[in-house]
């Protein structure tokens, strides 16, 4: 019978935020799988844990992951965790629960510290619809057509970031979004932790002023509705109302439906649409 791949939350700062159900599954497993055991094996002899650990890291992910799950269907039970707060989180393990997925072996998670849920709640923005990002692509293409897709978001942002890329990040942001609203959260949980709400241009101005230091999460307001809306209306402004459901149809609307599209995009009745393109006598 195969073991169980269990993601263990550990804290981002506070040791306090471990908790006893982690501590005891991690005291019970065969083998703990830790992103750095330099780092894991000051929280592990803090709270008196002598698991046995291996590496598994973004360098190693894809042939470690099949080791171990070659130990989980020998039935041996393995714990992941991350340097700092869930595992497979704009982390390498998301890589090893698909392939345990794949071979039907059992996947659950302990939860905890997570610095996403943890900055979103105490940035003061909206939390009900938001979008996480992570680390922004280091690959200009690539980070380019991301920043291109944040320009439309209308949800809350968040992102990560280390200190010594937030200038240019910041400065990224501020030319790809405008000056948005931002909450600066470092050092989450931790003896210096500072919660900064900001904007863009107001971030980079502290700054300018002083080097970065500590881990930073980003928590950026989306678009607003209302904005997105006018957006929308104007972009059709050019286009003549037959050659806006021309559009729709070409890619597949039919007629009335087309119709309906039109008149929601330029905000007025589908009986005015109707009128425009037959008019009376």
């Amino acid at each position: 019978m195969a073991g169980t791949l269990y993601l263990c939350a550990t804290p981002i700062g506070n040791l306090g935020d471990m908790t006893p159900r982690v501590v005891e599954t991690l005291r019970e497993v065969d083998v703990v799988a830790a992103e750095d055991t330099r780092n894991s094996l000051k929280l592990m002899t803090h709270f008196d844990i002598h698991t046995p650990m291996t590496s598994y890291h973004e360098y190693n992910k894809v042939e470690k992951a099949k080791q171990l799950v070659e130990q989980l269907l020998e039935g041996k039970d393995v714990a992941l965790v991350t340097d700092a707060g869930t595992p497979a989180i704009s982390d390498p393990g998301e890589v090893l629960v698909k392939l345990c997925q794949e071979n039907g072996i059992r996947v659950t998670s302990l939860p905890g510290a997570c610095a996403c849920i943890t900055a979103l709640t105490l940035s003061g923005l909206g939390t009900r619809r938001f979008c996480f990002e992570g680390f922004l692509p280091t690959e200009k293409k690539e980070k380019n057509v991301i920043l291109e897709e944040l320009m439309q978001e209308s949800r809350t942002i968040v992102l990560y970031e280390a200190p010594h890329r937030l200038k240019r990040t910041l400065l990224e942001l501020l030319e790809a979004l405008g000056n948005r609203r931002v909450t600066l959260c470092r050092e989450l949980t931790k003896r210096f932790e500072s919660v900064l709400p900001t904007t863009l241009e107001g971030a980079l101005r502290l700054y300018e002023a002083e080097e970065p230091k500590g881990e930073f999460v980003l928590v950026l307001e989306g678009k607003s509705l209302e904005e997105k809306k006018k957006e929308e209306i104007a972009s059709w402004e050019g286009l003549s109302v037959e050659e806006h459901l021309a559009y729709y149809e070409e890619n597949g609307m039919g007629p009335k439906s087309a119709m309906k599209a039109v008149a929601r995009d330029r905000g007025v009745g589908k009986r005015e649409i109707y009128q425009q393109i037959h008019p009376k006598g």
